[in-house]
């Protein structure tokens, strides 16, 4: 396939509206601080990379549950505006919409609380994923829907012979069953470090942490490392990919971002190297902006981005 052509992507996950508090710092115990700001942004793990999928001009039919509400409605119009599919989407009549209570300090970092509301009352329709992952360049996953849908929407994807990309966040542990139906594992370091028991803090840490992430059943193992980049694993070996100097404002979507990128750049048939770089680029610029989906870059936008230093083996 060219790299011209327009891949199609599906994406299982979730669906939140968030409410960004923006502070100099974020309170320790028992501390009270003022917020500057409070922002309402649409967000969800599964929201967000299916954004930076489409953004980066994938073909894209998302699959999760919202409430019947005004928060549930906002998400829908804000799917609408980057042309994905959301017919997959549930309406649950009987709980509220995700939410995320997101603060974010002066420094760019921050710290999430998610209450998954419809979320959690995910049921995937097996059928109609099957449907639209035949013949699709990927199937994107995370864990802020029931570990039970993850798996059955893995299942339906490697049956159709459609890669599966998994970044197991928030973190816990894999079911045994789901190791064998993941084609492309993506973490940052510290769940790298959790799912392979051992401490990531330097490249050569993530790619010996991949490596034994790959032995697991993944063919290809991406670790990322915030500002210093990301290491890619497969059969060839490791690389590590050096990362891109920015002013951060905002790291809310900034994993979503690179997913995202890196699933487009794989259903263009891309080399993994190629798909790692093009996540970096992707997510440098979506942390100099506010916000998750805001912030989220198109293709055009990456295109004119800089390039990310030469990468080196490990």
């Amino acid at each position: 396939m060219s790299s011209a052509h327009t891949p199609r992507i599906a994406v299982v996950g979730s669906l939140n509206m968030d409410l960004v508090l923006q502070v100099q710092h974020a309170p320790g115990p028992g501390e009270t601080v003022l917020a500057d700001a409070l922002h309402l942004m649409p967000g969800g793990k599964g929201g967000n990379q299916a954004v930076a999928c489409a953004r980066q001009g994938a073909q894209v039919a998302l699959f999760g549950r919202v409430g019947d509400d005004g928060y549930g409605h906002t998400l829908r119009a804000g799917l609408d505006a980057d042309g994905i599919d959301h017919s997959g989407v549930q309406s649950d009549v009987q709980t509220t919409t995700g939410v995320a209570a997101i603060t974010v300090e002066a420094t760019g970092q921050n710290r999430i609380v998610v209450v998954p509301g419809a979320n959690g009352r995910f049921v995937l329709d097996a059928g109609a994923l099957s449907a639209v992952v035949q013949g699709a360049g990927g199937l994107v996953l995370q864990f802020e829907i029931p570990m039970p849908q993850v798996l059955a929407a893995a299942d339906a994807a490697h049956a159709a012979g459609c890669p599966v990309l998994l970044n197991p966040s928030p973190i816990q542990p894999l079911p045994d069953a789901l190791w064998p139906l993941v084609d492309v594992l993506v973490v940052n370091e510290v769940e790298a470090a959790a799912l392979a028991g051992q401490r990531v803090a330097t490249p050569a840490d993530a790619a010996q942490a991949a490596q034994a992430l790959r032995a697991k059943g993944p063919a290809q193992v991406v670790v990322t490392l915030g500002a210093a980049g990301a290491v890619a694993a497969d059969a060839a070996g490791c690389r590590y990919h050096p990362g891109l100097v920015v002013q951060a404002v905002d790291t809310t979507a900034a994993g979503d971002t690179f997913l995202g990128a890196l699933a487009v750049a794989l259903a263009r048939d891309e080399s993994l190297d190629t798909a790692v770089r093009e996540g970096i680029r992707a997510s440098a610029l979506c942390v100099t902006q506010p916000g998750a989906q805001p912030s989220i870059p198109t293709r055009a936008a990456v295109a004119q981005s800089p390039q990310p230093p030469a990468w080196s083996p490990l």
